[in-house]
Parts: C-alpha cells; sequence; structure tokens
C-alpha cells in the first residue's frame, strides 16, 4: 500500500476531497517524523510502538579488501507490533 492508496481510502470511506485526503495523511506523517526527530518514542494504541536507539561507534571490516573502518554513530529506528496487531496478522 501506498500513501497515493492511503489517500484514496480516506477519500473513499470519509468523503472528504482528495485535496483534504491528501493534507490529512501529510499532516499525520509529518507528526510522525517530528516526534521521531525530537527523539521521543512513539505508540500508537493497537498498532505497534516505534523506539529509537542510539548505536555506537565501531569498528567495522570491508569483506571485499579486509580492511579496518570506523562505523560512526548513528539512530537507529525499531517497531515493535502490538498484541492486538500480531494477532490480527496472525488469524486463519
Amino acid at each position: 500500500m501506498t500513501k497515493a492508496d492511503l489517500i484514496e481510502k480516506i477519500y473513499e470511506t470519509f468523503g472528504f476531497s482528495r485535496a483534504e485526503s491528501a493534507e490529512l495523511v501529510e499532516v499525520f506523517f509529518t507528526s510522525i517524523k517530528e516526534v521521531l526527530a525530537s527523539g521521543e518514542s512513539l505508540k500508537i494504541s493497537g498498532f505497534g510502538s516505534f523506539n529509537l536507539h542510539d548505536k555506537t561507534p565501531r569498528i567495522g571490516r570491508n569483506p571485499q579488501t579486509g580492511e579496518e573502518l570506523e562505523i560512526s554513530s548513528r539512530r537507529v529506528l525499531t517497531f515493535k507490533p502490538s498484541q492486538v496487531l500480531r494477532e490480527a496478522l496472525n488469524e486463519d
């Protein structure tokens, strides 16, 4: 499913115009990005949790040459689905 598919689904379900539906989706995703960029975790009840983890720098190896190099520190985003979502995915 793409962002355009989400916009179309909102348009069909709620009767908003396509422009209003697109703006709604954009505001939703922008809000999520802002929360995560500020370093906060995000929990959407019934869907799951997005968490940020800081990884420290470490030494890695180039697999072709065997040369050692430093892998810089970075933030990693993880997603943990809620129990409700897990159960919905595992229904037969």
